[in-house]
């Protein structure tokens, strides 16, 4: 399986905690890469529709706010084994960098 890019990887982060929103997903995104992602309306609605064609997310429910239809996205379950895969792989990256820094030779 090719890596997920950056943003797909956070979106589904932000869900698998449970169902948000569309501006509830931009601020969970922000807020896990510590303000290093922001994601425009578009781009957001544009990963969202990708994301539930691919079946990853699905729609939870939808409701009414102040006459705005708010629909609600959920993490699917093989969108769960695809976040559990890429975190996985992320971790195995991570780790070997951090081995190979641990036995790196001083520097004058």
């Amino acid at each position: 399986m090719a890596s997920m890019r950056e943003p797909t990887f956070l979106i589904l982060t932000a869900l698998a905690s449970g169902p948000l929103h569309g501006y509830g997903v931009m601020q969970e995104v922000s807020a896990l890469s510590q303000g290093g992602v922001t994601l425009r309306t578009g781009t957001l609605y544009g990963a969202l529709d990708r994301l539930t064609e691919q079946g990853l997310i699905e729609v939870d429910r939808e409701e009414a706010v102040d006459g705005r239809l708010r629909r609600y996205y959920r993490l699917a379950a093989p969108g769960a084994t695809a976040l559990a895969t890429e975190a996985a792989r992320l971790r195995r990256h991570a780790d070997a960098a951090v081995s190979r820094l641990n036995t790196r030779p001083a520097t004058a």
